[in-house]
């Protein structure tokens, strides 16, 4: 019964911290441009640097 005493206020404190983080991700914009990553994936930036040939480093 005593590790409850411990456990408890653990697991509340790592709850709130989690809660705070994820708070704080969206005061910061962090999930604003949901489109955005999709899109650049279908960007075709790689086919410029393809049609160059390889770089010579």
């Amino acid at each position: 019964m005593s590790v409850l005493v411990v456990l408890v206020p653990l697991a509340l404190g790592l709850g709130l911290a989690g809660l705070f983080a994820f708070l704080w991700t969206l005061k910061n914009g962090q999930y604003d441009d949901m489109e955005g990553a999709s899109l650049r994936v279908l960007s075709d930036d790689d086919l410029a640097e393809s049609e160059r040939g390889p770089r010579r480093d």
